[in-house]
Order: structure tokens, then C-alpha cells, then sequence
């Protein structure tokens, strides 16, 4: 158990201990090694890179060095990362068998490993984080601790301002003031609706109730999203305080996070942290020694995706199928086991603390009139820098893409961009200029959602991107009402049709009524947004389909069934490569009369094409 005044001696004490993490002109000898340890870098051997630094410093004696594991440091495409300071030498793409090397070279010699230093997308080598194009168009506040501190220890967190912000409102503001602070900051609902935070508080506040609770979700479920768990990785504490805010600020005094079981770091993290803060008596009762109590606990999800629907999730906790309810009444009135409820996603919370410790006016001066502070995106797909972006709301898409992603790789062009995940839509290279922003991206006929961002270039089949994201809506169905359990089904039937070459334009307006009947009948969100990958490819790829239905072609060459391989005789070298790698024996001859492709045996798959040294199967 801590006092007050022992934590705030841990935070004076400790962060100039740590001043050289953020101070790169710090007069020291100390050394830290920071290593990526959240999940994508872990599962490149990042654990094993950690053990071996400390292995070789602890074997060979040195001083004022310290091994440290970070959460994500958002360039994933170049994990594991290494970063030295105070003098910030970045290394990516580190191996356990590289540590040795970068001990004697630059520990102990002071001389830089060259050849571990980071290429930027100009190909330029790059020796120092802030010196990489990924970084400069960014603004890291949700983020700002994640790559910086040791996730796992309540110390480092606390010397950067942790717990600050619970102190400043427990002895310096009302409720009513923290509720008017986050309504001014103008945040909004980083889980995809954009709800107004600060009104979703005052709703809560307001509700009339004997027990409220706090709750956090954490069950992030769009394809290639990873931002909330990659906060719960490498930041847990500042979810705690923010949720302990919020019970402050509308009344309640017990909190739960509900997080899907697949994130198994981000789960040990914040559990760890949970037990850290009630050591120190930060969670519990009489914090601070005030009359406020907070308990939080964690909840595991079985990673079904329309939990993620805030009353579908309440239904969980309560230990029941994660089915939605119909709406109103609304959580903020009847909740978590009927009481007024609280909810929002991790990334909404991370945002809490600074704006409490940097005023509202602080926070809406980032972003745009409407769309205020930042966002976060895992970005993907066929871009040169995959990872964890956050930049100023309306920062547009081309820079997203191009300046911060690095561009299409491969010598490829960019066709187009997916937000939201399974609920949003597909962004052409017509609107790159688009700023990314709540309404902006609506009029577009796309959505924010919680930040997933999908990029795509030219060898991708809109007609089949829309059947994959429509295949993982129906697979993900609760089934509760009719227009998404049945609607999205007979959707997905008419897109496979499509993209096997047996629809007809009678299907196509078929399917363009559904997706608008089930966008009106659905009851929950889920199926209310599931239709709008397929409506946003059909305005703005249109041809797309009609090619599939009409001319039996796949513009793109990815839908199998549409593929008529053959060989072309006058650029065959009769090498024999795609005969000796086809899977089925479906090409036939020899290198003397050539080779042909039996049509009844081939299965389409590309490895023929692959092989070809001469583009002589088309």
C-alpha cells in the first residue's frame, strides 16, 4: 500500500532515472535497451532477443545498461525492433544471434551496427527513430507511452505522469467538471459510431440507479485490426485510470474489461497491472484517501465478433450467449445487470488522462472542427509499412498511404482502401485527397469503425474482397433477427454466383435491394453495416461486376473460376517448369513438342504462372 505522497516521490525519483528515454541530450552513461515485446514482434523471437541481451550483459559484467520490454512500437514491418538511448539508434529486424554484436559493437565500442540500421522508404539508412518518414506525420497521445515504457511495471508508468490525472480529479475537480472537460475536448467514441464521450458520460451520470458501472471494450474483432490490443500490450495502466475516472465522474465504483481470450499478452498485461494497482492501493477502497472506491476486473471473450456490439458484450459478462438487445433502452440507463452502464472501447479511454492533464482546449485545437484529436489504424495489406499508425483527425488517406505507409510494393498502384473492417467500405483512388475524418468518410459511403485500414493495390478483385467480408459477417451472425442471419446469407450465395461466372444482372439488382433492406431491418449495428462492402464496391467498381457477369472475366485474375489458363506457344522455352510444379499433372508434353494445359484437370491455382520464368501462361 502506497500513500500519495509516495507516489508522487516514486514519480520525481523515477523519471529522472528515466529522463533518457525521452530526453535524446541526456548527460548520462546509462544505457537502455528498449525491445519490442508486443505481439508481432514476440512472435518473431523478440523474448529470445531480450533473455540473450541480458544473458551476455549479465556474463560479461557491464554496468549502466538495462534491458527493457516495450509494447509496440508501431512499425511492425520491420520487427523485432531495438531501440538504444538516450541516443535513439534504431535497429529492425533484429535476431537473437545479432545481440552479440550489438553488446560489443555499440555498447561497449560506441560504434553503430550499419548493417541492422533501418532502410526508409526512400531507401535512404536511417539511423535514428525520429529521423523515419513513418513517424513525422504522426501524433502519438493514445500511443505515447507504448515503445517508451515497461508495460509491466507500475513504476516507469507512474514516472510518466501515471496516475496524475486520477490524482487532479479526485482533489481538484467534480464530477461534473471532469464530465464538462471531455465534453469540451470534443472526443468521440473511438470504437467505430463516434458517439460523443463526454455526452455517453453525462447519460450514465444522470441515470438514475443505486449501482452504475464502468466498462471497457476490448473485443476487437475486424480482420487485421490490432490498435486496442497493441494499447493493452504496451500501456495498461493508463485504460485503469481513465475507467477509474470515468467511475469518478458518473458515480461508480466497479469497472470491467472485456477482452477477447486471443490477445493472451494483452490479457497477462492488464491483469498484472490490475494487481499492481491494488498493491499499491490505487485500486480498492479510500483511494488517495478520499472517499472514492474502484474495483475493476477482466472478463474474457470467446472472440465472437458481434460482441464487440456494446449490449451484445453486456450479455456476455453476464455469462449469457453474446446476443444484442434491442434498443432502447440504452446501456447508459439499463446495462450490466439492469443498472446504468458506461461503455467504451480501449482506445476512447487512452485518450482520458491527457486531456485531463492538458485541458480540453488542448486536445480540440488537434483534428478537425468535428472530428477532434487523433486516431489510431492498424494499417495493412499491400503497403510497404505495415504497423500501428496515429495521426491528427483529417490527415488525409494519400498520406496515410503513401508518406506514412510508404507506398504500394512491388511495383504495384493502389486501387484501393478499406475502413472499418467488415462494417465499412472501400475507398478508390479518386478520393486518396479524403481527409480521414467521421464525416467525411461517411459521405464516401465508408466509416471510421474502430480503425482497421486495409490497403489494396491492383491485382485485387473488389467482387471477391466484398465476398470475403461479407463471408466473415455471415460467419459471425448472432442469428437473433431474420435480415442478418438469412439476408446476409442469400447476399453472399449472389457474390458467389458472381464471382463463379453463373450470375445474371437480375442477380445484381437482386443483391443491391438486400443490402438495403437489411441495412434498415437489422437489429444491431452488425447487420446494419454488414451490406456496406458490397454496396461501396458496387458504386465504385462497377464494371467489376458487370465484367464477371457479362464477359465471364475476372479484371483482376483472382477469381479462380474465371481463369482459362493457357500456354502461350511463342514465348514457351519448352522448359518444362510449370509442368514439373503443377499440383495435379494438369499440364501435359515434353520438351521436345511442347506443353498444353488440360482444362478438366486444372485447378486454377497460379503455380504454372509463378513459375514461368518468360510470362508464357497468361
Amino acid at each position: 500500500m502506497k500513500t500519495l505522497n509516495e507516489i508522487k516521490q516514486i514519480r520525481e525519483e523515477k523519471r529522472k532515472e528515466l529522463d533518457l528515454r525521452v530526453n535524446l541530450k541526456a548527460n548520462t552513461r546509462e544505457k537502455h535497451i528498449l525491445v519490442c515485446h508486443g505481439t508481432g514482434c514476440t512472435s518473431s523471437k523478440s523474448p529470445k532477443i531480450i533473455e540473450k541481451f541480458r544473458k551476455i550483459i549479465e556474463e560479461k559484467n557491464i554496468q549502466n545498461v538495462r534491458v527493457v520490454q516495450t509494447g509496440c512500437f508501431g512499425l511492425c514491418a520491420k520487427g523485432p525492433i531495438v531501440i538504444i538511448r538516450p541516443e535513439d539508434t534504431f535497429y529492425a529486424m533484429v535476431k537473437p544471434e545479432d545481440c552479440e554484436e550489438i553488446i560489443n559493437t555499440h555498447i561497449l565500442e560506441g560504434k553503430i551496427v550499419e548493417r541492422l540500421l533501418c532502410k526508409d522508404i526512400d531507401n535512404s539508412i536511417v539511423q535514428r527513430l525520429d529521423e523515419l518518414n513513418f513517424y513525422k506525420k504522426q501524433k502519438r497521445i493514445a500511443l505515447k507511452n507504448c515503445g517508451i515504457i515497461d508495460p509491466e511495471n507500475i513504476d516507469e508508468y507512474i514516472a510518466f505522469d501515471g496516475y496524475k490525472a486520477l490524482e487532479k480529479v479526485l482533489f481538484e475537480m467534480t464530477p461534473d467538471e471532469v464530465i464538462n472537460e471531455v465534453t469540451e475536448s470534443g472526443l468521440r467514441g473511438r470504437g467505430g459510431a463516434g458517439f460523443p464521450t463526454g455526452k455517453k458520460w453525462y447519460f450514465t451520470k444522470i441515470a438514475e440507479g443505486d449501482q452504475k458501472y464502468v466498462v471497457c471494450n476490448a473485443d476487437e474483432g475486424d480482420p487485421g485490426a490490432f490498435m486496442d490490443r497493441s494499447i493493452l500490450e504496451g500501456d495498461p495502466h493508463c485504460v485503469i485510470e481513465a475507467m477509474m475516472i470515468a467511475g469518478y465522474a458518473i458515480g461508480a465504483n466497479k469497472g470491467y474489461i472485456y477482452v477477447r481470450a486471443e490477445y493472451p499478452i494483452a490479457v497477462h498485461r492488464f491483469q498484472t497491472a490490475i494487481n499492481q494497482a491494488k498493491e499499491y492501493g490505487i485500486l480498492g477502497k479510500k483511494i488517495f484517501g478520499t472517499d472514492f472506491d474502484f474495483d475493476l476486473e477482466v472478463r474474457l471473450g470467446a472472440g465472437a465478433f458481434v460482441c464487440g456490439e456494446e449490449t451484445a458484450l453486456l450479455e456476455s459478462i453476464e455469462g449469457r450467449s453474446g446476443r444484442p438487445r434491442i434498443k432502447p433502452p440504452f446501456p447508459a440507463n439499463v446495462g450490466l445487470w439492469g443498472k446504468p452502464t458506461l461503455i467504451n472501447n480501449v482506445e476512447t479511454y487512452a485518450n482520458i488522462t491527457k486531456i485531463i492533464l492538458n485541458g480540453a482546449k488542448w486536445y480540440s485545437s488537434i483534428g478537425t472542427e468535428k472530428s477532434k484529436g487523433t486516431k489510431v489504424f492498424a494499417l495493412g495489406g499491400n503497403v510497404v509499412n505495415v504497423g500501428l499508425v496515429e495521426v491528427p483527425m483529417g490527415t488525409t488517406l494519400r498520406e496515410i498511404v503513401f508518406d506514412i505507409g510508404g507506398g504500394i510494393p512491388d511495383g504495384h498502384e493502389f486501387k484501393a482502401a478499406q475502413t472499418g473492417g467488415p462494417s465499412g467500405g472501400c475507398i478508390p483512388k479518386e478520393h486518396l485527397d479524403t481527409p480521414i475524418d467521421y464525416e467525411s468518410l461517411t459521405q464516401i459511403g465508408s466509416m471510421m469503425g474502430s480503425g482497421g485500414l486495409i490497403v489494396m493495390d491492383d491485382s485485387k478483385c473488389m467482387v471477391n474482397l466484398a465476398k470475403f467480408y461479407l463471408g466473415f459477417t455471415v460467419d459471425e451472425s448472432c442469428g437473433k433477427c431474420t435480415p442478418c442471419r438469412i439476408g446476409t446469407k442469400r447476399m453472399l450465395e449472389i457474390l458467389e454466383k458472381i464471382t463463379e461466372g453463373e450470375a445474371t444482372l437480375e442477380d445484381l439488382e437482386k443483391l443491391e435491394n438486400l443490402a438495403k433492406t437489411i441495412q434498415k431491418a437489422s437489429v444491431c449495428g452488425l447487420g446494419q453495416t454488414a451490406p456496406n462492402p458490397v454496396l461501396s464496391t458496387m458504386k465504385y467498381f462497377k464494371d467489376e461486376y458487370l465484367a464477371h457477369i457479362n464477359n465471364k472475366k475476372c479484371p483482376a485474375k483472382e477469381c479462380k473460376a474465371l481463369l482459362c489458363l493457357s500456354i502461350n506457344s511463342e514465348k514457351c522455352k519448352k522448359c518444362g517448369l510449370c509442368a514439373k510444379n503443377c499440383p495435379v499433372g494438369a499440364i501435359k508434353g515434353d520438351r521436345e513438342h511442347g506443353y498444353e494445359i488440360d482444362e478438366n484437370i486444372c485447378i486454377k491455382c497460379g503455380a504454372c504462372q509463378k513459375n514461368c520464368h518468360f510470362s508464357a501462361i497468361s
